[in-house]
């Protein structure tokens, strides 16, 4: 295509820092994109305006409703205490958190009693994460909390409460001296690591997980494995019926005069389907899978031409002329002639 049938909006990049638009400036448009874009531009700042408005709306609303569901956590958190080991069971149906918990820190989260999320009134400045335990060999606080929030710098910020470690209960430092323990995660970390960890608040996922995901209902997490059955219909009944041998099919079920029923049957190994004919009486296998009886009715026949009964009729191997072969009640001599 030439220069001169070029398409208008395909235009060369140059600078043009006299522009009255402020958005990118290295391209030369034409008066009336020019003026469509400064429009744009105008009305998008509109919308920001807006959105950041309802933001403001938003934060209002959520600081109400926070103060309005307060009371309803404590009530469940006292309902909750009546159950034993709720907190360690719904921790252990999460696949996130479960997954950063070893056999000794599930020992040690039984003491569990108490899990509680606060919003702080301005909700953008943070949120502590609280835990309760009960007396426990583990260590001697009651309570320990992490805590995120914004520094004077506008960058986010998360300090941890001292865990005091009775003697030789450090599940920290046993973790980190029996490196070679199974991890589900590549890292090694655990819960009480995850705890301690400061180091970068803005990419505390736990955190996260359990403020957004476990804290607004953890009952689904404690219910987990029969919500999951109920909710999938997974029985053994329905692995068994997997299980089924489906290596044979009926075909057709033709009742003839001869009382015959043919059957495919699929061969496993070699991926090849065989005919047989069931006719009654007695069977005979032959090398090549296929079943040939002879019809009771030719006895009675021969027995009363005065003939002499005949012997069964074998199975034709690889086409041998020897013995007569019975085909859908018919007999066929060898090919011998």
């Amino acid at each position: 295509m030439s220069a001169d049938t070029a398409s208008p909006a395909k235009r060369a990049k140059v600078s043009n820092p006299d522009s009255s638009f402020e958005g990118d400036q290295s391209q030369d448009f034409d008066s009336a994109t020019q003026k469509a874009l400064e429009d744009i531009d105008a009305c998008q700042n509109e919308i920001d305006a807006l959105n950041e408005k309802a933001s403001e709306e938003i934060l209002k609303v959520e600081q109400k409703y926070n103060k309005l569901r307060k009371p309803h956590y404590e009530k469940r958190n006292d309902m909750i205490k009546n159950i034993s080991n709720f907190w360690i069971t719904a921790f252990m149906n999460h696949p996130q958190i479960s997954a950063i918990l070893d056999d000794e820190e599930e020992e040690c989260l039984h003491y569990l009693t108490t899990v509680n999320v606060e919003e702080f009134d301005d909700i953008k400045s943070g949120y502590r994460i609280g835990f309760t335990f009960s007396k426990n060999p583990y260590f001697s606080n009651d309570v320990i909390s992490k805590e995120f929030h914004l520094a004077n710098t506008g960058d986010p910020e998360s300090n941890a409460t001292e865990i005091k470690w009775k003697d030789g209960m450090d599940l920290t430092k046993r973790a980190q001296q029996q490196a070679n323990r199974k991890r589900r995660h590549g890292n090694g970390r655990t819960f009480f690591t995850w705890f301690n960890d400061v180091s970068d608040p803005s990419a505390d996922d736990i955190a996260e997980v359990i403020k957004d995901d476990m804290w607004p209902n953890p009952l689904q997490y404690y219910l987990a494995p029969e919500s999951f059955v109920d909710e999938n219909g997974v029985s053994d009944e329905d692995d068994d019926e997997e299980d089924l041998d489906d290596s044979v099919v009926v075909l057709d079920e033709d009742d003839d005069e001869d009382g015959e029923e043919v059957y495919e049957v699929e061969d496993e190994e070699e991926e090849e389907f065989e005919t047989v004919d069931f006719v009654g009486g007695e069977e005979d296998d032959d090398d090549d899978g296929v079943e040939v009886i002879e019809d009771g009715d030719d006895d009675e026949e021969a027995a009363d031409e005065g003939e002499e009964e005949p012997t069964k009729a074998k199975t034709a191997v690889n086409g041998s002329s020897e013995a007569p072969v019975v085909v859908n009640g018919s007999k066929e001599g060898g090919g011998g002639e």
